[in-house]
């Protein structure tokens, strides 16, 4: 089940909605079995065996955390065990055919592993993670109540696609929150904002980008970065949309998640790109790999290890392909050279040299998203070398034109949609006391999106396979 079908917005939503706020069943108790239940639903439409598994990992990760916080003595050997048994979990169910047929290639022979990926493992994987890694080094109480610790793993809004929400971050919400009439209008705002980004911009974006990436025939340099773009733009809406989508829900249920994405292409380095991307799995690894390896307090030697170490495990943790092993080592050789090369000067630079930085950034994000979307290095590289003339069918053609004028509109909004100045214009009118004005725009793109969900069949999520 996606956010931005029908049968969520109008069964499964309304459902829970008029469930938790019933006004006879008010107890906090109540509240969170009920919510745990239809999260568990939830996964359990798209993933009816594999719910199984979750609840095994909650229940594993339940008691290994009272084992860490009740024996200090052996809280490392516990925690050893527990990483042990989720990095085991996430290798068989989402490397282990990888890594088998990379075997078979050595020996000549194909391996074949037929293990379907449950939805989200990496995300809740990495949310149970950080909940041991933060009793272990006192951070957070350990929790005693196993629903109260499953309510936080299975969480719907959060569940499949993130943002990966620490613990300590909600603990507090679980035990005792409260929601007003305000909260549950935010909430809807944000969502619908949410939906309107995956399914007017990301879903358009997205069939532009893989006509582009799946023509076999030979491409022009104007196609082939157009089909970048759009590729750059799908994902970014695709994935801030739906992390939209899960604050605006969790809001309606009186939690407050914090952000995942700040306008990341409005960077002017790549380093400030990925403290403005994905921002709860960059501030994951920062904080359980980078900083307990030493961060940048140690020998400059062991401290482009620990950023290689890191890199690495952003590319694997998104994939099992050399696509994305080789995506998160050039993220690393990129922020190596920024990190040696670049002034960390906070003075104003001009605006030449501002509009430069800019787009040395958003050159250097195209390339590496291409790595990321190809089937395999060959394909990227292929790809790649259209972009920059090698191999294309000339620079621009009839085609290329075609593309132009059919997505113009679309690209000139995404492009917009993509910076705060929308955000800037909402606060414009509520400062002006005309705020009225956002809930006409807000039922305007609900209306056009539930017309466009019903119309149109293509509605993939980039990140559900992560």
């Amino acid at each position: 089940m996606v956010f931005s079908s029908t049968i969520f917005l109008f069964l499964f939503l309304p459902i829970v909605l008029i469930g938790y706020y019933n006004p006879w069943l008010k107890s906090q108790g109540f509240k969170n079995g009920f919510l745990l239940l239809a999260s568990l639903f939830f996964y359990a439409w798209g993933e009816p065996v594999f719910v199984f598994l979750m609840m095994i990992s909650i229940m594993i990760t339940w008691i290994l955390g009272l084992r860490i916080d009740s024996n200090r003595d052996k809280a490392k050997f516990f925690l050893t065990m527990a990483i042990i048994y989720h990095v085991a979990v996430m290798f068989v169910f989402k490397y282990l055919g990888f890594a088998a047929s990379q075997v078979g290639l050595l020996f000549r022979r194909e391996i074949n592993v037929g293990i379907e990926l449950p939805i989200g493992i990496s995300f809740f994987t990495f949310q149970m993670m950080s909940y041991l890694f933060d009793v272990y080094y006192k951070k957070t109480a350990v929790q005693k109540s196993v629903t109260k610790l499953a309510l936080y793993v299975a969480l719907f809004p959060q569940l499949v696609a993130g943002p990966i929400v620490r613990y300590n971050q909600v603990a507090e919400e679980i035990s005792d929150r409260s929601s007003n009439y305000e909260d549950i209008v935010i909430g809807m705002k944000r969502f619908i904002y949410g939906v309107s980004k995956k399914v007017l911009l990301a879903n358009y974006v997205a069939q532009v980008a893989d006509n582009v990436f799946d023509y076999l025939g030979n491409r022009s340099v104007v196609i082939t970065w157009l089909g970048a773009i759009c590729y750059t733009l799908q994902i970014y809406f695709d994935f801030s949309g739906y992390s939209d989508m899960a604050i605006g829900l969790g809001r309606m249920f009186g939690f407050h998640f914090t952000e995942n994405f700040n306008y990341p292409y409005i960077s002017r380095s790549v380093t400030e790109f990925w403290r403005r991307w994905h921002i709860s799995l960059s501030s994951w690894f920062r904080d359980y790999v980078y900083i307990p390896l030493g961060g940048n307090r140690v020998s400059k030697k062991k401290w482009t290890f620990n950023l290689f170490v890191v890199w690495l495990l952003t590319g694997i943790w998104h994939g099992a392909n050399w696509t994305f092993i080789v995506w998160g080592l050039g993220y690393f050789v990129i922020l190596l050279a920024e990190k040696n090369l670049l002034s960390d000067n906070k003075e104003k630079k001009p605006v030449v040299v501002n509009i430069l930085s800019w787009l040395y950034t958003m050159v250097i994000v195209n390339f590496a998203w291409v790595i990321f979307r190809a089937k395999d290095i060959k394909s990227a590289l292929e790809y790649m070398g259209n972009m920059i003339g090698i191999g294309a069918n000339g620079f621009y053609n009839a085609a290329a034109a075609d593309y132009i004028r059919n997505t113009f509109v679309v690209l000139i909004i995404a492009m917009f949609g993509a910076t705060p100045l929308f955000k800037k214009f909402i606060e414009y009118i509520q400062t002006k006391k005309i705020a009225w004005i956002e809930s006409i725009w807000v039922l305007l793109i609900f209306v056009i999106s539930v017309l466009k969900m019903i119309s149109s069949t293509y509605n993939p999520f980039i990140y559900f396979n992560f």
